[in-house]
């Protein structure tokens, strides 16, 4: 396993870093597998755990919390707050009455007394940078967290928050939680110039695609991951940016093989080369899924085969632009973009 610093915070983190979301009703997977999943990440050196409140409601801290009880200062605990919780209005967002009363939910359900990194899950166009950031620097000084960041921010707001900061003289995010993979490349335009300028370590999810660069899609097979069965659409092969998704995962297959490689080696192996990345989430449902990408714990690829990647899909480009997570809002309802 190697070990990066995580942005400017001293703290070092591994390079291939344990996603929760699969924990609980979502991945449906039971405590005693949570628990030989973190057993078994821990082992082969992977030292940062990342959860989040709303992952199948709360259900996923309580996991991780009981996976963890009685090793916790070995571990970089992150979770997020800020995407629904319930239909409550206030039961989200990143307004000081909502993080400071979901911190404590969070706490309460790892069973910890502070998380190593608090972030927000997603940009709360409602709430002003101030606010959230206020709320933010005061948890930190109270020991409820460590440091705090930001997750799927588009540059611009990474930007704004940064000089929010020193405005009003708050302490700032230190990390950013994007979407990045070879299909997925966008961020490398505009995301990670930015990460890099202000030093913020990178923690990238999905890196496998939704299952895409994980082996199992290919030309010719019936396509029966889980994440298949209920995101249909982004597997519907009569949708162009679903073909040319395959199209691509065939290419890559060859490179993959001409290198020696399983395509889950080739794709963490190319997130975790970008100089701006600090860790790759792995979000494995179960322990077969979990050792095959320890196995690119590891892997360094040639400049040959990045390459090769880039011939396929070039940088800064994003094969499927509708899945982008960070779009400005002003995109999705024509009534912000119009007097």
């Amino acid at each position: 396993m190697q070990y990066r610093t995580l942005g400017h915070t001293g703290v070092q983190v591994s390079s291939l870093a344990l996603g929760a979301m699969n924990f609980g009703a979502i991945g449906r997977t039971t405590q005693d597998e949570a628990t030989a999943i973190v057993d078994a990440a821990l082992e082969a050196g992977i030292n940062l755990i990342d959860t989040a409140d709303m992952y199948s409601g709360g259900e996923s801290e309580e996991m991780v919390g009981k996976a963890i009880a009685g090793r916790r200062d070995d571990i970089v605990l992150a979770t997020k707050a800020g995407m629904p919780m319930d239909d409550e209005r206030n039961h989200r967002g990143g307004s000081r009455r909502w993080l400071v009363a979901e911190l404590d939910n969070s706490l309460r359900r790892l069973g910890v007394d502070h998380v190593d990194l608090y972030q927000i899950h997603r940009w709360d166009p409602s709430t002003s940078d101030e606010e959230t950031l206020s709320a933010l620097t005061d948890l930190r000084r109270a020991g409820k967290i460590r440091y705090f960041g930001s997750s799927t921010f588009p540059a611009y707001r990474v930007v704004q928050a940064q000089w929010a900061a020193r405005e009003h003289h708050l302490s700032r995010y230190v990390t950013e939680q994007p979407s990045y993979s070879i299909l997925q490349r966008g961020i490398e335009a505009h995301v990670l110039p930015v990460t890099e300028q202000y030093g913020l370590g990178v923690l990238v999810w999905s890196p496998l695609a939704s299952g895409w660069l994980s082996g199992a899609i290919r030309a010719g097979r019936d396509i029966t991951t889980s994440r298949s069965a209920f995101m249909p659409e982004r597997f519907d092969l009569t949708i162009p940016a679903n073909r040319a998704r395959l199209d691509a995962v065939e290419r890559l297959a060859e490179v993959a093989d001409e290198a020696g490689l399983t395509m889950i080696q080739l794709a963490l192996g190319f997130v975790t080369a970008h100089p701006a990345v600090t860790s790759a989430l792995i979000g494995p449902r179960t322990l077969d899924h979990l050792h095959s990408q320890l196995a690119a714990a590891d892997t360094v690829l040639s400049a040959d085969v990045l390459d090769a990647i880039d011939a396929i899909v070039a940088p800064g480009t994003d094969l499927a632009a509708h899945e982008k997570h960070d779009t400005p809002p002003a995109l999705l309802d024509p009534s912000l973009r119009r007097r």
